[in-house]
């Protein structure tokens, strides 16, 4: 058991603090961008345009256009809303240069909104991630 045995655990040390330091900003790196451009919670909340319920009343679809002002076009937000779930929302479909919104359900867990089928409440559609 020399003097070097302290070096080489202060050693470790070091490199494992080193490890988990860069392992947080990765990771918040990742985060970040996710938070920028993927998460559909961040959209613009719009005007309200019209809502359609499901067959079976358990979902309605709710659909808003926003103005993204001089530099950008018009989009359409549509917001599921769980009618049994006290109301719970969640943005699943989000398309761009569209002002209208044309939503009709084929049953009760499949809904068309202007042309995109989607099956509610797991499928989602983003126009940034086509």
């Amino acid at each position: 058991m020399g003097p070097n045995r302290g070096v080489e655990t202060e050693k470790k040390v070091v490199f494992t603090v080193l490890g988990l330091f860069a392992v947080c900003v990765i990771g918040f790196g990742i985060y970040a961008v996710y938070w920028a451009f993927y998460d559909m919670n961040r959209l613009p909340e719009g005007e309200f345009l019209t809502e359609e319920a499901s067959p079976d009343g358990k979902y309605t679809l709710r659909a808003y256009v926003t103005n993204g002002g001089a530099t950008t076009s018009y989009g359409v937000r549509g917001e599921l809303v769980d009618n049994e779930k006290e109301n719970k929302t969640k943005n699943i479909y989000w398309n761009y240069r569209e002002e209208t919104a044309e939503i009709s359900w084929t049953d009760e867990d499949t809904v068309v909104i202007n042309g995109v089928t989607l099956n509610v409440p797991g499928e989602e559609f983003d126009f940034r991630h086509q």
